[in-house]
C-alpha cells in the first residue's frame, strides 16, 4: 500500500506544488480534486487542481510527466457532488461534469474516480434506493466505457439542516449491499472511510473483510467522539463528534490497516484533511496532513 493525500483542502496551491511537496514528505500518490471552475461553495469542495473540461491530450502528458519526474501517482480523481440531487439542473451539471472527470482519467492513465451516489435528504432510503436505480446505471456503464471505476465515498453529508438524513445515500454498509446487488458492476465500488462509520457504531474493520472485493480506494481520515455531548445529545443528536487528523482521534488504525493487508488490498491510503484544529492557514494544513503520515508510517512497508 502507499500512502497519498486528497488535495481539496489546498485550492490555491497549484498541482506542481502539491507535487513537489508530496514528494518532499515520502508521499507516492495524490487524489487529485477536479471540481468545476463555477460550484457551489462547501468546505474542502469546488478546488480544481486539473481542469477536466479544456484537458487536452498535450497538457495530459504534462501531467503525466510531472507526476513521473518525482516518481509520484495519481491515485484517484475526486468530484464529490450529489449525484441524485432533487434540483434536476443542478443533478445534470454533477452528471456531465462527473463524466469529464471520468474522460479525463483515462486520458491520464488514471483508473479510478471517486464521487457521491447522493441523495434527496428528504426520500427515504427505499426512495433513494429506487432513484439510484434509475440514475446510476448510465454512470457506470460510460465508466465502464472509459476503463475508469467509480469509488463510492460513505460519507452520509450531514448538516444540521439535513439531519437526520443527509444527501449521500452510501452510508452504510447494508446500504452498500442494496447498491451493488442493484448495480452488480466490477466498476463500481468504494472508496471506503472509516471515519464516517464509527461514529454511526457501525464496525469499520469488519466492512473491510465484508467488502474487500469493492474496495477500490480508501481515505485516512479520524473521528473523535465527543463523549460528553454524545451523553446529553444521544444518537439522533448532532455535533457529537469531530473530523480530527488520521492517528488523532478514536480509530484503530493498526487494526484497519491490517485488515486491508489482510484481504489483500494493495493500492493508496489517501489522508483526507477536515481537522479545523489544523486549518489556520496552508501551511499549518500541510503541516496537518504532514503528521497524518508521520502517525501512520509505522504501518507501511
Amino acid at each position: 500500500m502507499k500512502l497519498g493525500f486528497l488535495t481539496a483542502a489546498l485550492p490555491n496551491k497549484s498541482l506542481k506544488e502539491l507535487v513537489e511537496w508530496g514528494s518532499s514528505k515520502g508521499f507516492k500518490m495524490l487524489e487529485v480534486a477536479c471540481w468545476p471552475a463555477s460550484y457551489e461553495k462547501r468546505r474542502y469542495a469546488g478546488t480544481q487542481h486539473i481542469d477536466v473540461v479544456n484537458l487536452t491530450a498535450d497538457k495530459a502528458s504534462e501531467i503525466k510527466a510531472m507526476f513521473a519526474e518525482k516518481n509520484m501517482q495519481i491515485s484517484s480523481l475526486a468530484y464529490y457532488p450529489n449525484n441524485l440531487d432533487p434540483n434536476l439542473d443542478a443533478r445534470r451539471e454533477a452528471h456531465e461534469h462527473l463524466k469529464r472527470v471520468i474522460v479525463a482519467a483515462q486520458m491520464l492513465g488514471v483508473g479510478v474516480v471517486g464521487t457521491f451516489v447522493g441523495r434527496d435528504p428528504r426520500a427515504s432510503v427505499e426512495e433513494s434506493l429506487e432513484e439510484y436505480k434509475k440514475v446510476f446505471p448510465d454512470l457506470v456503464k460510460f465508466a465502464e466505457d472509459h476503463g475508469v471505476k467509480l469509488a463510492i465515498e460513505n460519507c452520509p453529508m450531514l448538516y444540521e439542516d439535513r439531519w437526520p438524513g443527509g444527501s449521500n445515500l452510501a452510508s452504510t454498509p447494508e446500504i452498500w449491499e442494496r447498491m451493488f446487488e442493484l448495480i452488480p458492476s466490477d466498476y463500481l465500488g468504494l472508496n471506503l472511510d472509516p471515519s464516517h462509520l464509527i461514529w454511526q457504531q457501525i464496525d469499520y474493520i469488519q466492512a473491510v473483510y465484508d467488502f474487500k472485493e469493492k474496495i477500490f480506494h480508501t481515505h485516512a481520515k479520524d473521528t473523535k467522539i465527543l463523549k460528553d455531548k454524545l451523553g446529553r445529545k444521544g444518537i439522533y443528536g448532532f455535533g457529537f463528534y469531530m473530523d480530527k487528523i488520521a492517528g488523532l482521534g478514536d480509530i484503530d488504525w493498526k487494526g484497519y490497516l491490517r485488515a486491508l493487508y489482510e484481504v489483500g488490498y494493495d493500492y493508496v491510503v489517501s489522508v483526507e484533511h477536515e481537522d479545523r484544529g489544523w486549518e489556520k492557514d496552508e501551511e499549518n494544513i500541510l503541516d496537518g496532513i504532514y503528521l497524518a503520515k508521520k502517525l501512520l508510517d509505522p504501518y507501511f512497508v
